[in-house]
């Protein structure tokens, strides 16, 4: 496979209320294009800020992150928005939807905020929504929506412009099990249906085994993480 991303000798540092904090010191690792990558650990080792920096909402203090050979970090405001827009779809684990619209709207927001008209993009919103099962369901209002629905909208929105990543923070933190389990399947299956690379942050090991690769984020660092019963039984986050 081809790699995607490539984390070079990445630094992220913040500054707290006495001292600086370095999250990272020395980050290096890649993904490659069509996998499954899951990122697990201990709450405050940085899984969303490392998600933050591969979406370009975040950038290091010092290192290099490449997308298909492109700087990331040589990108400005303008092209940091285009290629968030065009090129990844992000899925939280709140579902951040706008209630004052209906499914195929909040689907369609990308899409909009984009360029592209309404009646442009409605037909391929619809298309969406029914891959995600949710085809009898367009008109609904978000207040009208299940928690498993509401996170079917938001996947619908994502995989909208067919990205080439999906960057998922916690897709299935804030769902009971049956329905994280369903939108686990959901997840795979686009990832190996439309081919895009899944990038996911979770706590969920189930989730996480089911993956191409899994990483433990520790100390600053990325460790290849491989899953036994005892693991499963065991390992806390």
């Amino acid at each position: 496979m081809a790699l995607l991303y490539e984390f070079h000798h990445v630094q992220r540092a913040f500054q707290g209320p006495g001292e600086e904090i370095l999250l990272f010191k020395d980050l290096s690792f890649h993904v490659e294009e069509g996998e499954s990558l899951a990122i697990v650990g201990a709450s405050g080792s940085g899984k969303s800020t490392l998600l933050h920096l591969m979406g370009a909402l975040d950038s290091p203090t010092a290192g290099e992150i490449f997308f298909a050979g492109n700087d990331l970090s040589q990108m400005n405001a303008t092209e940091k928005a285009y290629f968030r827009n065009k090129t990844l779809g992000f899925i939280y684990q709140f579902h951040h939807l706008l209630p004052e619209f209906n499914a195929e709207e909040n689907v369609a927001m990308p899409a909009l905020i984009g360029g592209i008209s309404l009646a442009s993009i409605l037909p391929k919103a619809r298309e969406m929504l029914d891959l995600v099962g949710l085809g009898a369901r367009l008109k609904a209002k978000v207040s009208t929506l299940s928690g498993g629905e509401r996170q079917r909208v938001a996947i619908a929105r994502a995989v909208l412009q067919h990205p080439r990543v999906i960057l998922a923070d916690e897709p299935t933190g804030n769902l009971d099990t049956q329905t994280g389990v369903q939108i686990e399947e959901l997840l795979l299956r686009l990832n190996k249906e439309l081919g895009t690379t899944l990038v996911i942050v979770t706590h969920n090991l189930g989730l996480a085994s089911h993956l191409d690769r899994c990483l433990e984020l520790r100390k600053g660092a990325l460790h290849p993480l491989r899953f036994g019963a005892q693991l499963l039984s065991e390992y806390i986050v």
